[in-house]
């Protein structure tokens, strides 16, 4: 299966859908749709990890490459939806002490 990427604006957010499998083959798009967003002024970014099924750590490095480049502009990347692999990945990993984490959107909003 391959990294299907969808993304939408909310408020002053862009909520980027990842579903499918984050892999050496699959992150570098990730990375590719964040500077895209970067590139159009959207630095707020939030991953919407819900229908992520795997993660590797060509996964991980990308996410992190992303919020480095977002940072490095002045945004953000934050996630949301995690659960089963991709969170214990995050746990593990100590991602869920990097970033800023949420169960859902509307959640993550209300942190700010």
């Amino acid at each position: 299966m391959s990294l299907i990427l969808n993304h939408e604006q909310r408020a002053n957010r862009t909520l980027l859908s990842v579903a499918g499998r984050m892999d050496a083959v699959t992150a570098p798009d990730f990375e590719k749709a964040c500077t895209g967003l970067l590139n159009e002024g959207k630095l707020d970014v939030v991953a919407e990890l819900t229908d992520l099924q795997y993660i590797s750590s060509a996964g991980l490095r990308s996410f992190l490459c992303a919020a480095k480049k977002l940072k490095a502009s002045g945004g953000d990347l934050r996630f949301c939806g995690l659960s089963g692999m991709v969170k214990e990945v995050f746990k593990v990993s100590g991602f869920q002490s990097m970033f800023t984490i949420a169960d859902n959107f509307e959640e993550l909003a209300k942190k700010g």
